[in-house]
């Protein structure tokens, strides 16, 4: 069975994985531990959740660089709804600000179908905007643990199950159940839905997607939407996490996010992309940041590194572009 360049490439991300945590573990062997693996998961669970719904975009053809700013809106001001009605609903914080991201992922899809500006311009700008109406019009005030809604605290410290360590009790973090509902979600709407294959259409070529029957504004509209949903429930998870809400957090990281993507595999002008190879680009990202130090190695290594792995996962999405297009013979200077 022929094994595909893409396959290989995804292959070779968890080699580099396995190999270098034998290399930390030689050096630190307090790495080799399950708390390692739960505390790797809790630390990359927020990140993981909105690479999925960037994914679709990018796969789409598409960029966004404002969800975090989406994260930040949707969960502040649900939270600080919940604060002034004294509401205390787990549900709730996260209905609304799935509500809340929804709506301004849709704000952004229409103005790219609207203007017709490059994606990454639009994006850029709402960023931006997103994050000035809040602070100005919505709040800039720092929450501390004492007024938020307990079921926050209670989420943010809930675990599947536990095992006794050395010196405490280690558990897998409970936000990993919404980021396996969300992926399986994500994976059937990408592979057994008309939707999906539209997504992958317009992210290969616009103008043959028209042809075919996809309507690409609705694409726009579907995906855009979409990764605000999941930005919604991302920023419910951050403020449960760090057990806070401030006004300022988030917003800056996303460029973060966007490499992790492409370091799994994800095409940059659209029409390839795996759940699995984004979600490896995320652990990669952040098992380098957690052990940098236990090798020695101080944290601005950490840029040098992620930018390496992002300029050979480039050049090796151009070099499966250009053997895609010699074996249909398509030559372009």
């Amino acid at each position: 069975m022929k094994i595909k360049i893409r396959d290989r490439y995804r292959a070779i991300l968890l080699i580099i994985m396995v190999f270098y945590s034998l290399f930390v573990g030689l050096i630190n062997p307090a790495f080799f531990s399950i708390e390692t693996v739960f505390d790797l998961i809790r630390t990359s669970s927020t990140s993981l959740m909105v690479v999925i719904g960037l994914l679709l975009v990018m796969i789409s053809g598409g960029i966004d660089v404002s969800f975090m700013a989406v994260a930040l809106f949707g969960s502040y001001t649900t939270i600080k709804i919940m604060i002034a009605a004294g509401i205390d609903s787990l549900a709730f914080a996260f209905g609304l600000s799935m509500l809340i991201g929804g709506f301004l992922g849709l704000i952004n899809a229409l103005l790219i179908n609207w203007l017709k500006l490059p994606p990454f311009i639009i994006t850029l700008g709402t960023q931006s905007l997103f994050h000035g109406i809040m602070t100005t019009f919505i709040g800039d005030k720092s929450f501390g643990a004492g007024v938020l809604p307990s079921c926050l605290n209670k989420f943010g410290q809930a675990v599947l199950f536990s095992f006794q360590s050395d010196n405490s009790r280690v558990g897998l973090t409970a936000s990993v159940v919404p980021i396996l509902i969300v992926a399986a979600v994500t994976w059937f709407i990408l592979y057994k839905t008309m939707i999906g294959r539209g997504i992958v259409a317009l992210g290969n070529s616009e103008e043959a997607a028209r042809r075919i029957g996809f309507n690409p504004s609705r694409i726009r509209l579907f995906v855009y939407t979409y990764t605000g949903l999941l930005s919604g429930i991302m920023g419910i998870i951050y403020v449960a996490q760090v057990n806070a809400l401030y006004p300022n957090k988030l917003v800056g990281d996303e460029l973060m996010v966007v490499a992790a993507a492409v370091i799994g595999g994800t095409k940059i002008t659209g029409g390839q992309g795996k759940i699995s190879g984004a979600i490896l680009g995320v652990l990669i990202i952040y098992l380098l940041n957690s052990t940098l130090i236990l090798i020695g190695l101080s944290s601005s290594w950490n840029d040098l590194f992620v930018g390496a792995i992002l300029v050979v996962s480039i050049a090796v999405s151009s070099y499966q572009e250009r053997v895609k297009n010699r074996k249909n013979l398509i030559f372009t200077e």
